[in-house]
């Protein structure tokens, strides 16, 4: 998922920016309204995050650009800015939801997923294999009737073996799936993060899921 972070507090966009990578999507940054439409006209995103108070041209005003040019991409408006009429501006506007900082990361996530599910017209499948399920959505993760709390590498990870059950994946599929693709390959977060995943997932119940294929990397089926 490609998404276009417009935002001229640096840090607020490093924040942004940095929680959105570890969770699996490409994001491209800009500080300005000029820049973020040179970006968007030559560009294709599946999402903008939209700062209101930008310098020069503000957030609303670009907003305003886009959609008088015919431009449907996605935005979610971020600002500090929370009456009422701030609100109905930017959704009569053509933003497509609307937050107030501060935010709670996982608060933005989870408007950002949901953005995206309407502007796909679907909902993100609920994963399963044997007794083990995963709710992309609500980021809970069951096995049998027991509840497993995942931190967010785990749970990228277990999300992208379960979306490949049975199948063997390699180290470096992993790697480009859940870190950043120029991950040092030399390192062994893999065996790290599955050993982690495997101490929740199978070591308190019966039957093992998480597999190694020496040689060649991981894959998710039942040994029953």
């Amino acid at each position: 998922m490609s998404v276009l972070c417009v935002e001229d507090e640096l840090r607020v966009r490093a924040f942004i920016s940095r929680g959105l990578r570890e969770e699996g999507f490409s994001v491209e940054e800009a500080a300005t309204g000029p820049e973020a439409l040179a970006r968007l006209g030559g560009e294709t995103f599946e999402l903008v995050l939209l700062d209101w108070m930008l310098p020069s041209v503000s957030g609303l005003d670009l907003l305003r650009t886009l959609r008088a040019g015919g431009n449907p991409v996605p935005v979610l408006m971020l600002t500090a800015r929370d009456a009422v009429e701030d609100r109905v501006a930017a959704l009569n506007a053509g933003a497509d939801d609307y937050l107030v900082k501060p935010f709670a990361f996982e608060e933005l996530l989870a408007r950002i997923r949901a953005v995206l599910r309407r502007s796909q017209g679907r909902a993100e499948p609920l994963l399963h294999y044997a007794d083990l399920s995963l709710d992309p959505v609500s980021r809970k993760v069951q096995r049998g009737q027991t509840e497993i709390r995942l931190t967010v590498r785990e749970f990228a990870l277990l999300q992208f073996l379960l979306a490949n059950a049975g199948k063997v994946v390699s180290r470096t599929r992993i790697v480009e799936a859940v870190w950043e693709h120029d991950f040092e390959t030399f390192s062994n977060v893999v065996e790290v993060y599955v050993r982690y995943l495997r101490a929740k997932v199978d070591e308190p119940f019966e039957g093992k899921l998480i597999h190694t294929v020496r040689g060649v990397g991981y894959v998710l089926r039942s040994d029953a």
